[in-house]
């Protein structure tokens, strides 16, 4: 896969209610181990899920190319039904590794999952009208932060976005970002995502 840097999207983009859930299929992430990048991706072999919020209860595996790093994760039971991840935030929410692509950017930290939520941030951002074409409850980019669809900041975070897209080329630990680094695991929200019968 050609890792080109992020580029701005067309003129107009249409907001179909793109859940984050949606990107938290392939994550990349520090290695536990020796710091480079590590892959973060459901057990090989599982089903397709029917639904994109199955992607929150779906057994992960950690794996890192560089040093052979492995580790699984499965959701937690409570009661009748499993305790989901919740996506957001700068460590992702199954193993609570910090990001691999994360930057600093106009004061905060610009972060994405993988190359392909970097192109669709990337889509947004760059756009110079937006039209939204379902409800904002959950949809990921009704949900992005004001500085992050600011007019006055696009070429900003455009500019963020593209170092993330570079970066995801690289998997040394050297190319670690210094904004990439451990914060504490978030704790779960227990009443926000529980699925009653099974996972899928």
């Amino acid at each position: 896969m050609s890792h080109q840097p992020a580029h701005p999207g067309p003129d107009r983009h249409h907001d179909h209610g793109t859940w984050l859930v949606e990107f938290t299929g392939r994550m990349l992430v520090v290695c536990p181990r020796c710091g480079g990048r590590a892959l973060v991706a459901p057990l090989p072999r599982l089903p397709a899920p029917k639904y994109f919020s199955a992607l929150l209860f779906q057994p992960r595996r950690l794996a890192c190319a560089g040093c052979g790093a492995v580790a699984e994760w499965t959701a937690q039971q409570r009661g009748a039904g499993l305790v989901g991840a919740v996506p957001g935030g700068t460590e992702d929410p199954f193993f609570g590794r910090p990001l691999w692509l994360q930057t600093r950017c106009a004061g905060r930290i610009l972060w994405a999952y993988d190359e392909a939520h970097v192109d669709a941030l990337a889509d947004h951002v760059g756009a110079r009208l937006r039209e939204r074409h379902a409800s904002p409850t959950m949809a990921m980019f009704a949900r992005l932060p004001v500085w992050m669809k600011s007019a006055d900041r696009r070429d900003e975070v455009l500019a963020g976005l593209a170092k993330l897209r570079a970066r995801a080329g690289r998997s040394a630990p050297a190319d670690r970002s210094d904004a990439a680094h451990e914060h504490g695991f978030r704790p779960r929200h227990h009443g926000s995502l529980l699925f009653r019968g099974g996972p899928y």
